[in-house]
């Protein structure tokens, strides 16, 4: 390879992570600390924790979820009634105000795994494609811990 290939390839090659970059920059969104439990089988759905912190100047809003590992994710809310019996639903889309972050953990909202395509297996990780409604959208990378995690420090 010559010498100008090989600057050229250079020259794109730093274009091309300026532009990550400046992507990463434009959606200022930043996610921490995501999680999962290891599941049994795929008969029951797995579910993913998160806080979803807005570090922009405009409110983002959370419309949707799409992983390989499940083919029903969605976000669900955990909520309580006055007898103590436990339900979940669908929380419908999430909006997070400039500055603001929103907690995915357990007994609250959460990212429900419904239809597992494969097992939730200790040790291992999915990515999870968060969706705003503006088109945007952010990759994690979700560990999966043992099947009584507690949160990411085990």
């Amino acid at each position: 390879m010559n010498v100008v290939m090989k600057s050229l390839i250079a020259t794109t090659v730093i274009i091309a992570g300026f532009a990550a970059t400046a992507k990463a920059e434009e959606l200022a969104v930043v996610v921490e600390e995501a999680w999962s439990r290891a599941s049994i089988g795929t008969n029951r759905p797995g579910a993913a924790y998160m806080t979803i912190r807005n570090t922009g100047d405009e409110t983002k809003v959370l419309a949707g979820l799409r992983t390989d590992l499940a083919m029903m994710p969605e976000i669900h809310l955990t909520s309580t009634n006055e007898q103590g019996v436990s339900s979940m639903s669908p929380a419908g889309e999430i909006e997070i105000s400039p500055g603001d972050a929103v907690a995915l953990e357990p007994g609250g909202l959460h990212a429900m795994l419904m239809r597992l395509s494969r097992p939730m297996v200790e040790g291992e990780a999915f990515s999870l494609t968060l969706v705003f409604a503006d088109g945007d959208e952010v990759i994690v990378e979700v560990p999966i811990l043992g099947i009584a995690a507690r949160g990411p420090e085990g």
